[in-house]
């Protein structure tokens, strides 16, 4: 794995870490394909129970690499491929963060814009700090939307305001973002132990009932109320039968915390 990204694995937690400050961690095709290897790593460790994404040094992710871009502009490389390789690793880096088995959460401090603003909607939830800034602002730079954009950003806010935030750029603080419910929280003071709260009983929780919970939710968005219900009821026969499961009844009856190990 590139030292553009760190993957720490504690207490049942995955952090993936976007270590490059010095350029706003923007998505380089190095920086992109390092997300990825982390998240493979992560699917592949029996120990996480749940992955974090943020960014090193008051920055979550700047989005597009601009400096691939000028060089592109400058005939530094051939036009349509180096286009086509940025997007294929942007957007697999985000598509990776989005279809990963387990719970994930977004950290972001500081700025997310463009593609960046993509990586921390993927999660399935998404803390915030006070400064942190959300844009989808492509037109910025004269480009359309990419990443995922047209998929994952109507789902949060609806396609009006979708269209809204990609036409005029717009640049949300923290309290704008969480009204529309692109940030779930916005923690304005002790941002890393109030969101490290927040997570832990996500990484301790029943590990196997959350997973199937998260899959059983993105099937039934688009799905009739008949067939959600058919498929939630398959899923939990097979999430009756787990440790966690028993656990958790007999802790219940007990009343008592009960206590999961995520099998």
């Amino acid at each position: 794995m590139s030292d553009a990204v760190q993957l720490d694995i504690e207490e049942g937690v995955a952090t993936i870490t976007l270590n490059r400050p010095d350029n706003r961690n923007a998505l380089t095709t190095e920086m992109s394909a390092a997300i990825v290897d982390a998240v493979e790593e992560a699917e592949d460790s029996e120990e996480v129970r749940c992955l974090v994404i943020t960014g090193k040094e008051g920055t979550f992710c700047s989005g597009g690499d601009v400096t691939a871009m000028a060089e592109l502009m400058s005939g530094a490389a051939e036009l349509h491929e180096a286009v086509e390789r940025i997007q294929h690793e942007t957007s697999r880096a985000v598509r990776a963060i989005a279809e990963f088995h387990l719970p994930t959460i977004a950290k972001v401090d500081g700025i997310a814009y463009g593609a960046g603003a993509n990586l921390a909607i993927a999660a399935d939830i998404t803390l915030a700090s006070a400064e942190a800034r959300l844009s989808f602002g492509f037109r910025q730079v004269g480009l359309a939307i990419d990443t995922g954009t047209s998929y994952l950003l109507p789902r949060q806010v609806g396609v009006s305001k979708a269209k809204e935030l990609v036409f005029t750029g717009e640049l949300l603080d923290a309290e704008a973002a969480e009204e529309l419910g692109l940030f779930n929280h916005v923690f304005e003071v002790d941002f890393e132990a109030r969101a490290g709260e927040f997570i832990e009983p996500i990484a301790t929780g029943p590990t196997v009932a959350l997973r199937t919970s998260k899959k059983l939710i993105e099937q039934g968005y688009d799905t009739s109320l008949r067939d959600a219900q058919d498929n939630e009821a398959a899923a939990q026969a097979a999430v009756f039968a787990t440790h966690d499961h028993e656990e958790g009844a007999t802790a219940f009856m007990e009343g008592r915390d009960p206590e999961f190990e995520g099998r």
